[in-house]
């Protein structure tokens, strides 16, 4: 059994061979806690047979626990200091990849054709750079790939975004989009004294489980998310001025807007957080024909 890399010592002395220090302009918060990894890697339910991407592997701490327990993992990491340190931290595991590369900027897709050949199970595990979370989230999820699920380590404020029901102060625009693509729970809340250095915020991890279709059926997906977005544009308006102020042509249109709002018995008084995807959802299919 090879010496975990997440313990205080072990972390302590890497960094140390290396001459490693901390950009912050990466969101880089590295864990030390190899319990906390574990359970992480838990509740991905990855079997010997399994694919694993991951975003962000810094020294390796994560993606060793995961090697250890899966077929394949394909780490993308954009910090190029980081790679002498992961080849050496690593190579206990043959069964890990590092990618040198923004993840925003790669076709995952093929990417996943050719790292994960005859594999079925592919899951997305990470510790995720505060800074783009929810780009790197929607990314993945707006380019449907054959993945099961992501397990992800994020801000707990974001976390508690992505999960909020309506009505709630936390739901909004990322909650609907999330939410249409993926059920998505919180699994556990991480302390911020299990990292170095030290985030200033508590962390969660969030489990979302691909649906195999989407929550709820729309005539245009883009337009769908126009719609969600402008409704959140500003949270203490109504849905009626958000639509009017936001659309382009809103104003002009607004007789359309209130018709369509008829149509789908949603007063014009309420706000877009009170708002369920369903109602989202029948809004968006009855404004489209007044904005194509």
């Amino acid at each position: 059994m090879n010496k975990d890399i997440a313990t205080p010592v072990r972390t302590r002395e890497i960094l140390e061979k290396y001459g490693f220090s901390f950009k912050k302009s990466l969101g880089q918060n590295f864990l030390i806690d190899t319990n906390i990894l574990n359970r992480i890697v838990d509740h991905a339910n990855l079997t010997d047979e399994s694919g694993v991407i991951e975003v962000g592997p810094g020294i390796g701490a994560l993606t060793e626990q995961i090697a250890r327990r899966s077929k394949k993992v394909v780490a993308f990491e954009i910090d190029q200091r980081l790679l002498p340190i992961l080849e050496e931290t690593l190579s206990p595991y043959g069964n890990t990849k590092i990618i040198h590369s923004d993840v925003l900027k790669v076709d995952v897709a093929s990417m996943m054709a050719t790292e994960f050949a005859g594999i079925t199970d592919v899951m997305v595990v990470a510790n995720l750079p505060y800074y783009v979370t929810t780009p790197i989230i929607m990314k993945l999820l707006e380019e449907k790939l054959p993945i099961r699920g992501i397990v992800v380590m994020l801000q707990k404020e974001v976390a508690e975004r992505i999960a909020a029901k309506p009505g709630t102060k936390d739901y909004g625009s990322l909650s609907i989009a999330v939410q249409y693509y993926t059920e998505a729970e919180t699994v556990m809340i991480v302390p911020k004294t299990v990292f170095v250095p030290q985030p200033n915020v508590d962390s969660a991890v969030i489990r979302l489980t691909v649906r195999a279709t989407p929550k709820v059926p729309v005539k245009s997906e883009a337009f769908f998310f126009q719609i969600t977005k402008a409704s959140f544009a500003q949270r203490r308006k109504t849905i009626l001025n958000n639509l009017t102020s936001q659309l382009p042509e809103g104003k002009e249109k607004k007789e359309e807007i209130l018709s369509a709002l008829s149509q789908v018995n949603i007063e014009p008084t309420r706000r877009g957080e009170t708002l369920s995807i369903e109602e989202f959802a029948a809004l968006s299919d009855a404004l489209l024909p007044h904005f194509q």
